[in-house]
């Protein structure tokens, strides 16, 4: 069976909307030069001309508020031993109103084709929000990452109702992990939850991102945002990427069809025909969810939000994702939450 899926969370805060996308993929703006966690060039600073301008730090936690955090497991070497590693795998945590707040963000989200799973998916199609934190790891820890999402919203209060349907969303490492070891544990996503934090974004090989390919390429975790034309309101939309998609011919570089000249040997070819690229974004608030689901469906197709390389998205895959705002004057009350008005949306 052939696997691939493009994913795409959109969150809505402030006063427009706040985008978050998952291959998985979440994007912030970043001005200036800079370089990532791991000390590399970014691709701006190698003088790529990319579109947009970002914002201060080009990464999701751009959008005010949004905290990100990562638990990275790396151990072992050698043939695979089920159980025993090499384990290249983790989970990474987005907080759309950081660690402290319990308000709900708008929230929509859009599925393009293909599989995968996203978890809390109904109740934001129905409800138009998002609670709690975001989850992004590796297809056969969706379940103990849900539970522990759970565990860790009950004992830090942040359980507004008596119910919770965490977001958990994956893709595939099973190429470079022993994914059937079941190596992450609820202690990594606390970790991951505790530790996050505002400023700059950890990317590459970190977090739900550390097992992932795509083109061909060892890829990872990636982020990215852009401040919008102050004449159209001047909003900071950020976006994370988890990627693990596309086959080499696709890979495209500020448009440029790079991957058509650097062919990719057959096996590699039909290993990464079966990748999945999950996106998450953030924007401003005054958005409704049904705006937020508009975004979703635009940020799954619109590749090159992902921060080093845009594609077109080929036909066996998925874009799911959900988009929210943060805007409180139309936030529910307790007892209306389980039966949501609809709502007129312009």
């Amino acid at each position: 069976m052939q696997r691939g899926l493009v994913r795409s969370l959109v969150l809505a805060r402030g006063s427009w909307f706040d985008t978050l996308t998952t291959s998985v993929c979440i994007a912030v703006s970043l001005g200036g030069a800079t370089v990532d966690a791991q000390g590399k060039p970014r691709a701006r600073d190698l003088g790529i001309p990319f579109d947009g301008t970002p914002a201060a730090l080009n990464a999701i936690t751009d959008v005010p508020g949004v905290e990100v955090g990562a638990t990275t497991l790396i151990s072992g070497a050698g043939p695979l031993k089920v159980g025993a590693g090499p384990v290249r795998t983790g989970v990474t945590a987005i907080l759309p109103r950081g660690k402290n707040s319990k308000d709900q963000v708008f929230a929509g989200w859009f599925s393009l084709n293909g599989n995968g799973e996203m978890t809390g998916t109904t109740w934001i199609e129905e409800a138009g929000f998002l609670e709690g934190p975001i989850l992004i790891t590796n297809t056969h820890s969706v379940g103990v990452v849900r539970d522990a999402s759970i565990k860790w919203s009950v004992e830090h209060g942040q359980a507004s109702q008596a119910w919770s349907l965490p977001v958990v969303a994956e893709t595939w490492d099973g190429f470079l992990n022993d994914i059937n070891g079941f190596h992450v544990k609820p202690e990594h996503v606390f970790a991951a939850l505790d530790g996050a934090r505002s400023g700059p974004v950890a990317e590459g090989n970190v977090g739900g991102g550390t097992g992932m390919r795509c083109y061909g390429f060892k890829c990872g975790t990636g982020t990215a945002s852009r401040k919008i034309d102050a004449r159209s309101g001047g909003y900071v939309v950020g976006v994370l990427v988890q990627a693990n998609h596309g086959t080499r011919d696709l890979l495209r570089v500020a448009g440029v069809p790079i991957g058509q000249e650097l062919p990719e040997p057959a096996a590699g070819r039909a290993a990464d025909a079966t990748r999945a690229r999950d996106a998450l974004g953030e924007g401003p608030s005054s958005s409704s969810s049904r705006r937020m689901r508009r975004c979703s469906r635009i940020s799954s197709s619109a590749s090159r939000a992902a921060p080093r390389s845009a594609s077109r998205v080929p036909a066996a895959s998925r874009a799911t994702g959900p988009a929210t705002s943060s805007s409180r004057s139309r936030r529910r009350t307790p007892a209306r939450r389980t039966r949501p008005r609809p709502r007129r949306c312009r």
